[in-house]
């Protein structure tokens, strides 16, 4: 287990909402000011509004609910001691390929605007199923601003199950692939399902939901899931990874101990934050969808994006919550004595259909940029990256036509982007690939 005081030293003394309180109004009024002339080029979102009137940062307010400890002591004391990250690297039973190794088909799915540094594809056992998709990654990098947990550089990707393709145990689940990249040219992961708890810590159920989102933070994974409105965040101790002893299609208690449809592993959920308002939805919040960290506010912040179509006319929303400072609470949000968690900063955005969102706050500056990943409106396109601010937006271009149209292919459901700050790298992925570009080489390919 690594040590919490080490996490400490990231914590910086200045309050995030004070700081973002105080501009706001100065932020509002200088992004009017920027030409709407930039959002006439087509698909080019344009400046950030910042949103800091009540009722547009209230609906986003979270409500903390943390599942009993004596719930999870009792889960733990039926299946045994619970195991941490290292556990479960040691006992990899899958091979990453290198991106000269995969196929040409998968390689297509790659960005052509920056092109990417690192690539990699996934074990062909796991990419023959196609009714699971990769939705999101978060790695070490997140994890503890070393860029190791443990001794370990570690790549977690969540991936759901189609809740309308295929049958059987893995219908609509969600599981996490642990890849150990501590020699990045032969990667190795062991796959981890995630459930939630049942009957006070005498069963559990897979986490019926689609992944759209995950953060590493301390020793928390923070995932946003859900379908048809019922979308959360749901919280995850890395050191409550519980090892099943049964192998068979069943999903929790079994009569003769715990299975999970096959895996060896399965992480408890320890809690969930939802929209203290009711469901998200057109006629309510804003459904969650991408997350990412960002560190170089005080404190840090965990970043969102809404869940919105390519197509259609609703602007979307881009927002942030503050971690919590107390030594007691690693990993989870800033609340009030209530257990609320209000948003930080709130922005609205003209770009649609949202698979990634990355804040990176520029040293010595109060501004931060945001690195948009967008889903294409056709089959026939690729997806987007801009990045945005209050100024106005830019992105790659590509193509003989001077396309925009850059980044990964198809991306009607990956696109994450993480930002690995020890390494510089941001890290994303296709429906077929995971890779690494470094920030920089971003930045030079932007118009």
């Amino acid at each position: 287990m690594k040590h919490r005081g080490r996490h400490r030293r990231r914590r910086r003394g200045m309050a995030l909402r004070a700081v973002l309180t105080g501009t706001g109004l100065a932020l509002t009024a200088a992004a009017t000011l920027i030409s709407a002339s930039q959002a006439t080029v087509t698909g080019n979102p344009g400046a950030l509004t910042p949103l800091t009137a009540q009722a547009d940062t209230a609906p986003l307010r979270l409500q903390e609910s943390l599942v009993p400890a004596r719930t999870l002591d009792r889960l733990a004391g039926s299946m045994g001691r619970p195991v941490g990250v290292d556990a479960v690297l040691r006992d990899a039973d899958r091979a990453m390929r290198v991106g000269s190794a995969c196929d040409s088909e998968e390689r297509a799915t790659l960005p052509l605007t920056p092109t990417a540094t690192r690539s990699y594809c996934w074990d062909r056992a796991d990419t023959a199923d196609t009714s699971w998709r990769p939705a999101s990654v978060t790695t070490s990098g997140d994890a503890d601003e070393d860029g190791v947990w443990g001794t370990h550089r570690v790549v977690l990707t969540g991936w759901s199950h189609s809740a309308t393709e295929g049958s059987g145990a893995g219908h609509g689940l969600a599981r996490v692939a642990f890849a150990d990249f501590d020699d990045p040219a032969r990667p190795v992961y062991r796959w981890v399902l995630l459930v939630v708890p049942e009957n006070g810590g005498s069963d559990y159920r897979g986490l019926d939901s689609g992944i759209s989102g995950m953060v590493w933070y301390d020793n928390k994974l923070l995932v946003s899931a859900g379908r048809a409105g019922t979308e959360a965040l749901y919280v995850y101790d890395l050191d409550r990874i519980q090892r099943t002893t049964v192998d068979e299609p069943a999903i929790g208690r079994v009569p003769h101990g715990w299975s999970a449809a096959g895996y060896r592993y399965v992480m408890p959920a320890i809690g969930s934050y939802r929209f203290h308002d009711g469901r998200c939805g057109a006629s309510g919040p804003p459904c969650p969808g991408p997350l990412s960290l960002d560190r170089g506010t005080s404190p840090d912040s965990l970043v969102a994006g809404e869940q919105t179509p390519a197509s259609g006319e609703r602007r979307t929303r881009l927002w942030r919550y503050a971690f919590s400072n107390a030594p007691a609470r690693d990993g989870l949000l800033a609340t009030d004595s209530t257990g609320r968690a209000d948003a930080a900063e709130v922005y609205r955005t003209r770009a649609r259909g949202i698979r990634g969102v990355l804040s990176y706050h520029r040293p010595g500056t109060d501004m931060s940029s945001w690195y948009i990943g967008t889903q294409p409106k056709s089959a026939n396109d690729r997806g987007g990256l801009w990045r945005q601010d209050i100024r106005g937006a830019a992105a790659a271009r590509c193509g003989s036509d001077s396309s925009h149209h850059c980044w990964t292919d198809p991306a009607d459901s990956a696109g994450s982007l993480s930002y690995w700050q020890e390494t510089g790298e941001v890290w994303s992925l296709s429906d077929r690939m995971l890779f690494a570009v470094p920030l920089a080489r971003l930045e030079e390919s932007l118009d």
